[in-house]
């Protein structure tokens, strides 16, 4: 079963860092990056804006939770919104590589 893993990142490098990151290490099989996007959320009791990147991973459901704690510990922010969640549905040949990344009987 596929992946996907998605936070907002800072800028464009600090996203493409990341994605090299988790790709190197095996823990994702892809990064896109995404943006500039223009992000509105509430943190520590008010509602703030502002530019950020997006970067969402692809990976297999075995390295999901790796996945995210890794992203968290290396994400600059101190508290990231890093989400993960496994896929209903993804193409055979998609399957077979994420799935490659985990190993056999992994």
């Amino acid at each position: 079963m596929s992946a996907l893993v998605w936070c907002p990142c800072p800028d464009e490098e600090t996203a493409k860092s990341l994605a090299r990151t988790l790709v190197e290490e095996k823990l994702a099989g892809c990064g896109n990056v995404v943006g500039p996007m223009q992000s509105v959320f509430c943190w520590q009791g008010k509602v703030d804006e502002a530019r950020e990147f997006g970067l969402l991973l692809k990976t297999d459901a075995r390295l999901l939770e790796q996945a995210v704690a890794r992203l968290e510990q290396a994400h600059p922010y101190d508290e990231p919104a890093v989400l993960g969640w496994r896929c209903d549905a993804a193409g055979e040949a998609t399957q077979a590589w994420l799935a490659a990344l985990a190993g056999p009987g992994t």
